[in-house]
């Protein structure tokens, strides 16, 4: 299968630095444009401002700490929740023709 736009994933990290839990929230293909802007999208929906019934709005903050990075933090009453959302594109693939093995450019074993 020919892979002709680049993969991306949104990759998200919960808790503290030390501690932290990556994982993938979404695979994307398409332009690094249009990734960015589905990575937006995710961020602008974690954590909504606002109570369950919309009387009063959290405090929610974002940092961009790149272009291709993140941070959210949303404060209710005596909780915060945090989130690094990181946009990353795919390098090496062993199942793409188009890509290397790995992320040196190697694709075959000596």
């Amino acid at each position: 299968m020919e892979n002709t736009m680049p993969g991306w994933v949104v990759m998200r990290a919960l808790g503290l630095s030390e501690l932290s839990n990556y994982s993938v929230c979404r695979e994307l293909e398409g332009t690094e444009a249009e990734a960015l802007a589905e990575m937006l999208r995710i961020i602008d929906t974690f954590e909504a401002a606002g109570t369950a019934r919309g009387r009063r709005r959290q405090r929610r903050r974002v940092y961009r700490v790149s272009e291709r990075s993140y941070f959210v933090r949303v404060e209710k009453g005596w909780s915060t929740d945090e989130a690094h959302f990181i946009l990353a594109e795919l390098m090496a693939d062993t199942h793409d023709d188009d890509l290397p093995d790995t992320a040196g450019g190697a694709t075959e074993t000596p």
